[in-house]
C-alpha cells in the first residue's frame, strides 16, 4: 500500500511539474479543435491528467518483450505500464509521450501508442 502511495505522489508531482512548464506561445494555433480537445482530455490510468497539447511529444516507439520503449532526449527509455493509455484513441496517427524532468530524472507520465483505440 505504501508503494502505491509513493507512486501516486510521484505521478501527481510529475503532472504538476509538467503543467507548470507548459507554454503555448501560439505555436498550436493551427491545431484543429478536436485534436486540442483530445490532448486536454487524455488521462493516465491512475486518473491524473496528462496535461495539454504543449506537453505531449509525438514520438517513435519500439516494443521489446511486450513493453513500450520511446526515445527521449537521445536515449531509449522504457515506458512504465502505469503510463500506457490504450482506451482514449489516437487522432494524431503517431505515438505521443508526456514526460517531465524531476530531480534530475525523466519521468514518463503518459504514453499513447499510435494504434490506440
Amino acid at each position: 500500500m505504501r508503494r502505491y502511495m509513493v507512486v501516486a505522489l510521484v505521478a501527481g508531482l510529475a503532472a504538476l511539474a509538467g503543467t507548470a512548464s507548459a507554454f503555448d506561445n501560439g505555436q498550436y494555433n493551427d491545431v484543429p479543435a478536436d485534436i486540442r480537445a483530445w490532448f486536454k482530455s487524455v488521462m493516465a490510468p491512475n486518473g491524473v491528467p496528462c496535461c495539454d497539447i504543449s506537453d505531449g511529444h509525438r514520438t517513435d516507439y519500439d516494443v521489446r518483450a511486450g513493453t513500450y520503449w520511446v526515445p527521449i532526449e537521445g536515449q531509449w527509455m522504457e515506458v512504465p505500464e502505469r503510463a500506457v493509455i490504450r482506451d482514449r484513441g489516437n487522432p494524431v496517427g503517431q505515438a505521443v509521450v508526456w514526460y517531465v524532468h524531476h530531480r534530475g530524472a525523466i519521468i514518463i507520465s503518459c504514453f499513447v501508442p499510435a494504434d490506440a483505440v
